[in-house]
């Protein structure tokens, strides 16, 4: 038990490092001196003065030995750090899971897809659609979808993860014009993940493998950023239909294992429509017998 504890305050102390450190005394009120100050962002005894406990107590909790601060602590530390709504849940889920103990990890999520959401996606066409996993598996897909991602195809199935995709594909610094702001909303939503599910498999493997082979990744992770832009539109810059600003949704569909589905559509007759259709017409073929809107796992084998 104390050592899930310890790692649960471990967690919570890095998340208060990063935040700290981030947050400059002139953004809460504090009058910097002359003096050189080794410290980035704000010293340990000036967030423990901010939120009204002592010096001993906050650093046990940065160092993570410190695993039960009430209620009204974290939400000191949460106005003390000038936390976004989003921010201070996440806190408070990284307070939570510190004070309790957990058996083992939760096993990964299924990642089946129910037969009336691959004929969903189906029926989009030829707005780009797919169903990705609560990390980014790429799931489920119409020709758009998949097409969307240049090269994302060439990988084959159990490779398909967008924040994958994002970080090691090369493709994917041409494809967006604003790759910098996709990575980092793409951290957040990870990041938000971990705050509730931080030993879930499926995270710890894409995580640990992007750590290894992404220094961008491995820099923006440390920052503990849980918030991103979600943007209302996307431009891509598609080396078959040319630069398309698509409108983009999101959604959470019910009754499965934080599956999301996300759908990119333009008004009909203009250019971006245009594009739309030529690359659903010209999108990759599948294979002989196998239905496109359906990921690898869940295809029929081909007829011969």
């Amino acid at each position: 038990m104390a050592s899930e504890q310890s790692s649960g305050g471990a967690e919570l102390g890095r998340f208060l490092r990063a935040r700290r450190t981030q947050t400059a005394p002139e953004q809460v009120g504090l009058t910097v001196g002359a003096g050189l100050r080794r410290t980035p962002g704000l010293r340990r005894e000036e967030l423990a003065t901010l939120t009204g406990i002592s010096i001993d107590y906050y650093v046990r909790l940065e160092r993570g030995k410190e695993t039960r601060p009430s209620p009204s602590v974290v939400d000191a530390l949460a106005r003390a750090l000038q936390l976004d709504d989003a921010e201070h849940q996440y806190l408070r889920e990284l307070a939570a899971r510190a004070a309790r103990y957990t058996p083992e990890p939760p096993p990964a999520p299924s990642r089946t897809v129910r037969p009336h959401l691959q004929m969903l996606l189906e029926a989009m066409r030829p707005n780009p659609a797919y169903i990705v996993s609560r990390s980014m598996d790429l799931l489920a897909f119409n020709p758009g979808g998949l097409a969307l991602y240049t090269g994302l195809d060439d990988w084959p199935t159990s490779r398909r993860n967008l924040a994958r995709y994002f970080f090691l594909h090369p493709a994917a610094r041409e494809l967006f014009p604003d790759w910098d702001i996709q990575i980092r909303a793409c951290i957040a939503r990870l990041r938000a993940l971990a705050g509730t599910a931080p030993d879930a498999p499926d995270l710890t493997t894409l995580v640990g493998e992007l750590v290894l082979k992404s220094p961008d990744f491995a820099r923006l992770w440390e920052r503990y950023d849980v918030t991103g832009r979600k943007a209302t539109h996307k431009t891509f810059h598609h080396p078959q239909v040319g630069t398309v600003t698509l409108a983009a949704q999101s959604m959470e569909l019910d009754g499965t294992p934080g599956q999301r589905l996300v759908a990119y559509a333009a008004e009909p007759g203009t250019p971006d429509h245009d594009a739309l259709l030529l690359l659903d017409m010209t999108a990759p073929d599948l294979g002989p017998g196998r239905r496109p809107a359906r990921s690898d796992a869940a295809q029929p084998h081909a007829s011969p």
